[in-house]
């Protein structure tokens, strides 16, 4: 299919997404993929055809953005935050904590954190911002209803205190909602908030060029305070860590020491 550079300025236009900081041979093959299933001939029908039925915009919003989560991914990361990173935070920065979980997808691992803090101090002192682009997680995230498999790796004392079962689903508790604000966020494209304590964004950048991971690891260096602590994703690396200010603390948590 021709025309891929007209097709990339439209989708920026109609959803503020800016193709050209994605892998393109990647991104491009899933795209064919679903301009193929639409029935469409070329980039510019597929387009007429997303701005005419905004059920199938939605669709395409959602298949451009990654999301796979769950509770507790990787589970012993988890296990070193609990005995290593939020004794250090609180250590560093008091008991208040802000934190930022970046692209948080249908709330899986902003929910995740608000429990493992809530081991160490109460929930009134965790105020934790989720953002992610696509606003049909966030909406999911927001219900706060999952099924048993996105739960599994939650710890049994966390799920019991904190998890309903309704039908066939688990829905959590108002008092971990409580703890999270979501909102729309482009990492690629908006301003960045600053002063976390703690930033979480995991297994979302390897879908991006260096060029664009640079850039997001520079703004979460930014927005973090003096000592602050960044969490990153199994499948990631910062290999120009030192070079942006962070010093290494394990394999993927990194902090902010002048």
């Amino acid at each position: 299919m021709e025309h891929y550079d007209r097709f990339k300025t439209d989708v920026l236009r109609m959803t503020g997404i800016d193709l050209n900081f994605y892998k393109e041979k990647q991104m491009r093959r899933r795209i064919d993929t679903l301009v193929v299933k639409n029935k469409c001939n070329t980039y510019d029908e597929y387009v007429k055809l997303i701005r005419s039925d905004s059920n199938l915009f939605e669709k395409f919003v959602n298949f451009l953005t990654i999301n796979v989560s769950e509770f507790y991914r990787n589970t012993d990361q988890w296990k070193l935050m609990d005995e290593t990173v939020i004794p250090k935070i609180i250590k560093d920065q008091g008991r208040n904590v802000k934190i930022w979980s970046a692209a948080c997808s249908t709330g899986d691992e902003p929910y995740s954190l608000a429990m493992a803090f809530s081991k160490h101090i109460p929930l009134s002192n965790i105020k934790i911002l989720a953002t992610d682009i696509d606003k049909k997680v966030i909406e999911h995230a927001q219900v706060g209803l999952y099924n048993e498999k996105s739960i599994a790796g939650v710890p049994n004392d966390l799920k019991q205190k904190y998890f309903t079962k309704v039908g066939n689903s688990y829905k959590i508790a108002d008092e971990i909602k409580r703890c999270v604000t979501f909102k729309e966020h482009n990492l690629l494209k908006d301003p960045y908030p600053k002063d976390f304590d703690l930033i979480l964004c995991r297994n979302v950048v390897i879908y991006f060029t260096d060029e664009a991971k640079d850039m997001i690891y520079k703004n979460f260096y930014n927005s973090l305070k003096n000592h602050g602590v960044l969490f990153i994703g199994s499948t990631e690396q910062i290999t120009n860590y030192k070079e942006i200010g962070f010093e290494r603390m394990s394999s993927f948590y990194f902090t902010k020491e002048k």
